[in-house]
């Protein structure tokens, strides 16, 4: 078994149609060392943690940092199972599942993963994120407003505010307001004097929302 092959937890009911298939699936990656630990629940055992963990439909997995809802097949699940804790692989993830009308089930995820954010930013500078996703990254980001997660993505989001693209330098400053951070005056104070009117006027709204403090340079 490989060191870095990731722990399944899988939710199971009875009477559900696709949970057999998704358990002898992750059996059998499971004997093949390509998952580590496979624990099996059923909800009607364990509703309690079921209900922690916001679970509404089975199967219901997480497998390393992904969870994955409903059938599945034996392919998907070896795909993520191979791709669990390569940072690329989370862009791609939340990629799938914004573009699927999974926004829930991907704030739920980053409620409880926070350390999984930077993936969105990844998105929303990819340029073939289709609307819908680039939507649900502007909505999740928008959930984390004053909250130390988004604080933290005060280095990142501040390159934003640089990038080339004057979208991508609005969506920057946007995101540097919501940190009410106040290392994030001077980017946002540069961005007072950008080329594009637009990126000018979300940088000067943006500044409303640090604490008190100059306006001006």
């Amino acid at each position: 078994m490989s060191p870095t092959a990731p722990p399944a937890l899988l939710f199971t009911a009875p009477g559900c149609p696709h949970c057999p298939g998704v358990k002898a699936a992750l059996l059998k990656l499971h004997e093949e060392g390509v998952i580590g630990t496979l624990e099996v629940i059923s909800v009607t055992d364990q509703p309690q943690q079921a209900a922690a963990l916001g679970i509404r439909t089975v199967p219901w997995l997480r497998l390393g940092e992904f969870i994955l809802t409903g059938a599945q097949r034996p392919q998907q699940l070896r795909r993520w199972a191979e791709r669990a804790g390569d940072p690329a692989a989370m862009s791609d993830y939340l990629s799938e599942l914004l573009a699927t009308g999974g926004l829930a089930e991907a704030e739920r995820l980053l409620r409880a993963q926070p350390q999984q954010l930077p993936a969105l930013l990844a998105l929303l500078q990819n340029e073939e994120s289709p609307i819908q996703v680039r939507l649900g990254v502007s909505a999740i980001l928008e959930g984390f407003e004053g909250d130390e997660p988004l604080r933290a993505l005060l280095p990142q989001l501040i390159a934003l505010s640089a990038h080339p693209d004057h979208r991508l330098r609005s969506d920057g400053c946007h995101l540097l307001g919501l940190s009410h951070d106040e290392g994030a005056r001077a980017a946002l104070l540069r961005c007072q004097h950008d080329p594009h009117p637009e990126v000018r006027e979300i940088a000067t709204e943006a500044l409303l929302s640090l604490p008190p403090g100059s306006t001006t340079d």
